[in-house]
């Protein structure tokens, strides 16, 4: 669809590939948000409640800062995404009945207080959006 200036909408563009530099970047920020993950693990059952505070905070500076910094939702999801991931990892047992998260309130609180902190922060990520008086409304 045309606009009054003879361009298509952002919308209407054909999907590209991303560049390989922002595919390591993601990379990059995937692995970060899984370290965090894995250093929040262990950090907030030592220091209660300090330890659950710092980890998730740490995951949300995390997730903001790298939105914010590349201007974009996906560098906010990948370390909120590595986060996840890690921390679901290290919740299953082993075979020889060894893990890392006890069955308390404070692991509680901090994975489901940690998935609602990288809800929150992709949700909230900063989005580009088209600028001009074309994509306003009533001109």
């Amino acid at each position: 669809m045309n606009d009054r200036t003879g361009q298509t909408s952002a919308l209407a563009q054909p999907l590209r590939l991303p560049s390989a530099g922002r595919v390591l970047l993601h990379l990059g920020l995937f692995v970060l948000g899984a370290l965090t993950g894995v250093a929040g693990a262990l950090l907030q059952p030592a220091w209660f409640p300090g330890g659950l505070l710092l980890a998730l905070a740490a995951e949300a500076g995390l997730c903001v800062g790298a939105g914010r910094a590349f201007r974009s939702r996906g560098a906010a999801v990948a370390p909120a995404v590595g986060w996840a991931l890690a921390v679901v990892l290290l919740t299953t047992s082993r075979p020889e009945g060894d893990f890392l998260f006890a069955a308390g309130s404070g692991s509680y609180l901090f994975l489901l207080g940690g998935i609602a902190v990288a809800v929150m922060c992709a949700t909230l990520a900063p989005v580009r959006q088209p600028d001009g008086d074309a994509v306003r409304l009533g001109k």
